[in-house]
């Protein structure tokens, strides 16, 4: 460094005459000039990665005389001269403060940059923001960006970056997101890497966007409701949503019913380079239902249900679900391009249809049914626990993706039934808790999104209508082998725990259908019904709860025994009628206070 000021001292001292009129001018150039041959030479020095051999040359600075009169001459002065000098020691100790560059074992290289964000930024891009404590060592000075599959571990060997940036201990890489095109990385994971002995090696874990609602047209979260009242509604009798003061109203979207094999009397979707179709017939009556039930100021909670024909739309159903099951539902397919393209391109046309655009509007999107129900609501060949709930998970992050970027006011949620912890042998389904652990910590590990839960906390037995009374796998614990409404403070609490927490808040949870059965007395359920609501009303963590149902189901007469309605199948009311209807009102009292004698607690 001593041989580096020694030039600069030289080339100040070379007596270059300058008028006053010029003399600011000259000296912010000259100082330009300066921190430029600073850093040249600083370089040929060795404070860069690569450390040429250094060939001294001198050059011989020309002076040139200006005559000048004496009153305009001048020289630069020695508080000049500091100016430079200091710029030039902050350049050195700018280079100096680089972080080293270090050799990292191969086998923690894979993670060694960590990612801090993976955003959709103001200007559209995506933008991958990472730290490290150093620079590792690699072939050039470069970090690298790649995208990948959803169903891939990893980019491919042939893949080129998409991006690329000088190494540091902190980074930001960005690359265009292409929504809506063929090739579109909204529902693609990313990933850091380096080369290093002319390949690509990953430095990082990969991730997805993780606000897709950046790029949304519409922004619909629901009105403001005055209660948090809901029922799953019998569309042949809308006029009495109204009489029974529903805010919230649960309704299902089997895709069997929605998607076409053909154009004809179909709504023809574009979507990322392919067209689909959906059943036009079946959309108009989505269309009057949702509309009509806005307009009473319902909010609706659609439930997307995977029913269709293995033989018509094999790409929907995930290849593990194509076969041998009794179930009503299967998997979701997010294990292949097909697949992916097919689900992002089901929940963008539900959600733009449905999110502002004249049709109705949904709220609330609950991607199947009770989940963790294998073998009787989600089929999937029986596996282990990780890998189903990495199924699932993708086909969550498809939808949720695609559901966000058209509506960002909207929520999406995961359905789980009401066996919570039962830890039984040879159960073919999983347990709620442990499913809702595996599916929170897979989506958490490719980046956190907002995701909700719908629990359906029925009563154990279903026939069981005093849920208050108890049972013996019902209790206070955080490990109790079902959740009812009697412990749904357990299930509550938990989602308040810091590992299910969305960047230091309670996620949205809904109870999206829980009812009782009339068959062992119409005031009995009404009494349920009543008590129950009263815990929901209490419970600041939960948003609404759905009751099942509005009208009698024969099949669920038929099969359970169970007569869950507010209506007989014939349109008559129950006790329980009147009992919904002014729970939440002024006239409360008068109609839940006969419940308490029922129940034995004041509420």
């Amino acid at each position: 460094m001593k041989r580096t000021y020694k030039k600069i001292k030289e080339f100040i001292n070379n007596r270059i005459i300058f008028s006053r009129k010029g003399t600011l001018t000259v000296l912010i150039c000259s100082v330009l000039a300066v921190l430029f041959v600073v850093g040249i030479l600083l370089y040929t020095e060795g404070t860069f990665d690569k450390k040429p051999e250094v060939v001294e040359t001198v050059v011989e600075e020309p002076v040139k005389e200006v005559k000048e009169t004496p009153k305009e001459k001048s020289y630069l002065d020695e508080d000049a001269l500091k100016v430079i000098t200091d710029s030039g020691n902050r350049v050195k100790i700018a280079l100096d403060e680089r972080p080293k560059t270090v050799d990292i074992p191969e086998d923690q290289l894979a993670e060694y940059v960590s990612l801090q964000s993976c955003i959709i930024g103001e200007n559209g891009m995506v933008e991958v923001t990472g730290a490290s404590d150093a620079i590792p060592t690699s072939d050039d000075k470069y970090y690298y960006l790649f995208d990948a599959a959803m169903y891939e571990d990893s980019f491919a060997e042939d893949a080129e970056p998409i991006s690329k940036v000088y190494k540091d201990t902190e980074m930001t890489l960005k690359a265009s997101l292409k929504k809506g095109e063929s090739g579109s990385r909204l529902y693609r994971k990313f990933i850091v890497a380096v080369k290093k002995g002319d390949e690509y090696k990953t430095v990082s874990h990969a991730s997805y966007v993780t606000n897709p609602e950046a790029v949304a047209a519409y922004n619909y979260g629901g009105m403001q409701q005055s209660s948090k009242k809901g029922l799953l509604v019998d569309p042949s009798r809308l006029d009495a949503v109204g009489d029974l003061g529903v805010n919230y109203a649960t309704y299902n979207i089997p895709l069997n019913r929605l998607l076409a094999t053909s154009a004809e009397g179909s709504v023809a979707y574009p979507y990322n380079g392919v067209t689909y179709y959906f059943n036009g017939a079946i959309l108009h009556e989505y269309d009057y239902l949702f509309t009509t039930l806005n307009a009473k100021g319902v909010d609706i909670a659609a439930i997307v249900l995977n029913n269709v024909s293995p033989s018509n739309f094999p790409e929907v159903t995930h290849p593990s679900a194509r076969s041998g099951s009794t179930a009503p539902y299967y998997m979701f397919n997010a294990s292949d391009e097909a697949g992916v393209n097919a689900l992002a391109a089901i929940g963008s046309f539900l959600a733009g249809r449905y999110s502002g655009a004249g049709h109705g509007n949904v709220a609330m999107w609950i991607i199947g049914n009770e989940v963790n129900a294998r073998k009787e609501w989600n089929y999937m060949a029986s596996t282990d626990l990780a890998t189903y709930s990495a199924a699932y998970a993708r086909s969550f992050r498809v939808f949720y993706n695609a559901i966000k970027s058209n509506n960002a006011g909207a929520h999406v949620y995961i359905s789980l039934d009401q066996q919570w912890d039962r830890n039984l042998k040879g159960n073919p389904d999983y347990d709620g808790r442990d499913l809702l652990d595996s599916f929170a910590a897979s989506l958490r590990s490719y980046g956190d999104i907002g995701w909700g839960l719908a629990q359906h906390p029925y009563t154990v037995p279903l026939t069981d209508v005093a849920f208050w009374n108890g049972h013996k796998l019902v209790t206070d614990s955080a490990d109790t082998s079902f959740i009812t409404m009697k412990n749904i403070n357990v299930l509550t609490s938990y989602m308040n725990s810091e590992a299910m927490l969305y960047n230091g808040n309670v996620r949205s949870i809904i109870l999206s259908e829980v009812g009782y059965t009339s068959s062992k007395g119409d005031a009995l359920q009404a009494a349920a019904i009543a008590y129950a609501y009263s815990k929901v009303a209490a419970n600041g963590s939960i948003h609404a709860i759905m009751f099942s149902r509005q009208t009698d189901a024969p099949e669920e007469i038929a099969h359970d025994g169970l007569a869950m309605g507010l209506c007989t199948t014939g349109g008559g009311h129950k006790y329980s009628y009147d009992v919904f209807k002014y729970m939440d009102t002024p006239q409360r009292e008068q109609y839940i206070s006969f419940a308490r004698g029922i129940v034995g607690v004041n509420f």
